[in-house]
């Protein structure tokens, strides 16, 4: 239950970041779903091994290079998911950074809410 809760939580995260973006297009809530458990798996499976690999580019830009990583998550995403269309790495970019603030924030929300 708690993670059919975060996956609608982050549906709804990418749809208001698409809407947002010029530069990012999804068709409905439905694609938002299915971009929000296809963007769970590739953190899961395919994020780590990334981030083994660019250990050394990750300490030299003392981190910085972990964005990269999740811009190229995004593009990843939008070429799997048939509904979902990102236009370049910095439209990428930068909804990799919108969706974590709103993440952020829902889940700040939703803890807010848990506790009372």
């Amino acid at each position: 239950m708690n993670f059919i809760l975060r996956l609608l939580v982050s549906a709804v995260a990418v749809l208001l970041t698409a809407w947002i973006l010029p530069g990012v297009d999804i068709r409905s809530f439905g694609f938002a779903i299915i971009v929000a458990f296809v963007l769970a798996l590739l953190n899961i499976i395919v994020k780590p091994i990334l981030v083994f690999l660019t250990i050394p580019i990750t300490i030299v830009t003392l981190g910085l290079f972990l964005l990269v990583i999740n811009a190229l998550m995004i593009m990843l995403a939008g070429e799997i998911v048939s509904g979902f269309y990102v236009a370049n790495f910095w439209w990428a970019l930068l909804f990799s950074l919108i969706l974590s603030l709103f993440s952020y924030l829902f889940g700040l929300r939703s803890n807010i809410f848990q506790n009372n």
